[in-house]
């Protein structure tokens, strides 16, 4: 059974089943028909949304991320989750200059953002998931660039401690909810379970199926109650990954993102695969979709990834309170002590300078 991309579901429940049947559950589970059983028309075999929205391309105006009224823009269809990981959307790397231009833009939207949700109190949660060496930590840096750290923050959770492994599975991570006025970046989430838990044998086969099943209720409370939740999926090829791999095992300066975990993650791309799929299966709901970055170049999936997190979020310019400096008032009765009472920090700036000049003499 395909779809788009030629990219085949790794289900075992569906695989086992008539073909008419199988369409019937992708579709009442996450909103897809196969053409090829639409109205028994023979066509390509694709998959096409019946219950999704327009799509939502990326804006060229400056001001195209800008909400002129509080109501929300539909958020698009899920793109790429049915997208063989191995085909790209564009071949064409931006250019640096221009990718930084936009860059710089789409962050100041973020800070627009980041005054919307203080003023409003909202709660925003986001949720990167993909692949080793995708690009989410990338992504996660420049969004949080220019941001409050008290207002935005990254969660990368360790391993669970043993009594945390006693717990309800989502319980740890609901600890890191956000409150009013705050911006809650995930570096990986619950969704640790549903992939590499799963393939590598960190949970048992119950605790995988109770996960599935309680996934969706558990995201549909965080909306109800209020919080925009986004997860997004970066995908990329095993050629992609596998070059990135050797430049970090090669640079002294990132080798400490390796881990011996990705050696062995490496070599099961297709049961990784198949629990993606799976995961898509199960969680991709018109409540809480997936959005799928496609990740080969990643300059261009953090510009894609950021645009539309923007397109989909209801914000509104808040007014900036005008500031002005009042002259400094005059330092009565204080007279600082001498240096020299106190330990300086040497002045390596300088002996760094003198070094160059003398290299050049």
């Amino acid at each position: 059974m395909h779809h788009r991309g030629g990219h085949v579901w790794g289900v075992k429940a569906l695989l086992g089943c008539c073909p008419a049947r199988r369409a019937a559950v992708l579709s009442r589970r996450t909103g897809w028909r196969n053409r090829q059983t639409v109205r028994g028309k023979p066509t390509d075999g694709t998959w096409t949304r019946h219950r999704g929205r327009p799509r939502v391309t990326s804006p060229r105006s400056p001001t195209a991320h800008r909400r002129p009224s509080g109501a929300a823009r539909p958020a698009p269809p899920l793109r790429g989750g049915r997208v063989a990981e191995t085909q790209h959307a564009s071949t064409r790397k931006i250019p640096k200059k221009l990718y930084e231009q936009e860059l710089l833009r789409l962050q100041a939207e973020l800070v627009e953002v980041q005054e919307w949700v203080k003023a409003t109190g909202q709660r925003i949660v986001v949720v990167f998931e993909g692949r080793d060496a995708a690009g989410k930590g990338g992504a996660i840096k420049r969004i949080g660039e220019y941001l409050n750290p008290r207002v935005a923050r990254t969660v990368a959770l360790p391993m669970p401690t043993e009594r945390q492994r006693t717990q309800w599975y989502f319980q740890r991570y609901i600890e890191q909810l956000p409150a009013a006025g705050e911006i809650v970046l995930f570096d990986r989430s619950w969704y640790n379970r549903a992939g590499v838990e799963h393939v590598m044998g960190y949970c048992t086969p119950n605790e995988y199926q109770l996960f599935l099943r309680q996934c969706p209720a558990f995201e549909k409370m965080l909306v109800e109650d209020g919080i925009l939740l986004r997860k997004y999926w970066f995908s990329v090829s095993d050629e992609e990954q596998e070059k990135r791999f050797q430049s970090r095992i090669h640079d002294p300066m990132r080798s400490w993102k390796f881990s011996p975990n990705d050696l062995l993650t490496r070599d099961r791309w297709v049961d990784f695969s198949r629990s993606k799929d799976t995961m898509f299966v199960h969680t991709d709901l018109p409540e809480t979709p997936w959005y799928v970055v496609e990740a080969e170049l990643k300059r261009n999936a953090r510009l894609d990834m950021i645009a539309h997190l923007l397109s989909t979020l209801p914000y509104v310019e808040q007014p900036r309170p005008v500031i002005e400096l009042l002259p400094r008032p005059p330092a009565q009765d204080y007279q600082r002590p001498p240096r020299e009472l106190f330990r300086q920090v040497p002045d390596h700036s300088a002996a760094v300078m003198a070094a160059a000049e003398d290299d050049k003499g």
